[in-house]
């Protein structure tokens, strides 16, 4: 085959979602209160479908099942990965999820680790990342006595910050930010806190604070990061993270980048500018160009074995670890 596979957008409503997927990305949005496009995901709550080619209209899980060629032939019952785009209009949830111990045990499915790339951030922007309990006891102390101020850590971020959530972090996206977030495919958020809001109904949502306590890293370990830049002229490969899970890059494009695969397949999303995805056919002097816009998200299956990006442009771009 040797072409990308082109992913429709799957649009998930939030109480603290808006619009800037449309204003920013251009998505036709079916409401002002979208707060997640899942941008290449095969989990049941949202599966994209491929836009292109000899697959066009195919579900993605559909593919891992009957066609697990694409993807090198892995192994796993499910797709592992799942990347979205976040639009915080307003804070979401103080929230941990589970590892796939846990999840596995408890919800039929995968736990999540994920990470953040910060797409845009207004001043004075922040995160929650992790929490002070020293012992699981202070915890569910702090916990139930409400005592949010001396439990959590708030983080300053801004564009182009990157972070690394393990499964059995305290995190919450604040308001005014918008993320690419690579994670496991799972869809299991235990809520700590959710500042006491109410929905359309006037109903609180749900917490889950047994779980959440159950889960929880105790004391907190911040996440290490080791990023690493190679540079093609004024073009470059920023390496973020390379986890069990998932590899996370950046893709600078000024020009031309070349490129490899390291893993059966790659996942990637235009997060800026425009340009054109070449693929050359193996074995000819043949060569394919898509056109890549803001906000387009695509696989690269098994048998495209090099490739390059050119334009001015902005890509995140993963691939499972090896235990996905």
């Amino acid at each position: 085959m040797q072409e990308p596979l082109f992913l429709k957008p799957v649009f998930q409503e939030k109480i603290w979602g808006g619009d800037r997927l449309q204003t920013v990305f251009g998505f036709d949005l079916p409401s002002n209160k979208i707060g997640e496009d899942w941008a290449i995901s095969a989990h049941p709550h949202g599966v994209s479908t491929v836009e292109n080619g000899e697959f066009s209209g195919q579900k993605l899980d559909e593919l891992w099942v009957n066609h697990r060629e694409l993807f090198g032939n892995a192994k796993g019952d499910v797709f592992p990965l799942l990347t979205k785009i976040l639009d915080a209009e307003d804070d979401l949830s103080v929230q941990v999820h589970p590892d796939d111990a846990y999840g596995l045990a408890h919800e039929g499915e995968l736990g999540k680790t994920e990470c953040w790339y910060i797409i845009d951030a207004e001043p004075g922007s922040t995160i929650i990342y992790g929490h002070n309990a020293k012992s699981r006891e202070e915890l569910e102390s702090m916990i139930k006595e409400e005592r949010w101020d001396d439990l959590l850590r708030k983080v300053p971020v801004k564009k182009g910050d990157f972070f690394y959530v393990p499964s059995g972090t305290i995190h919450a996206i604040g308001k005014g930010i918008m993320i690419l977030e690579t994670q496991q495919s799972s869809d299991t958020t235990y809520r700590v806190y959710d500042y006491d809001r109410k929905d359309d109904q006037g109903q609180a949502r749900e917490l889950h604070i047994q779980q959440s306590v159950d889960v929880t890293t105790v004391p907190a370990k911040d996440a290490e990061l080791s990023i690493q830049q190679q540079n093609q002229g004024q073009s470059s490969i920023i390496t973020y993270l390379k986890t069990p899970f998932f590899n996370v890059y950046e893709w600078q494009v000024k020009g031309i980048l070349k490129l490899k695969k390291n893993a059966p397949y790659t996942l990637a999303t235009v997060i800026d500018g425009t340009g054109h995805l070449i693929i050359e056919d193996e074995g000819t002097i043949k060569t394919k160009s898509y056109e890549l816009t803001k906000g387009a998200s695509f696989i690269l299956p098994d048998d495209i074995a090099k490739w390059r990006v050119e334009g001015d442009l902005t890509i995140i771009a993963s691939e499972p670890g090896v235990d996905a």
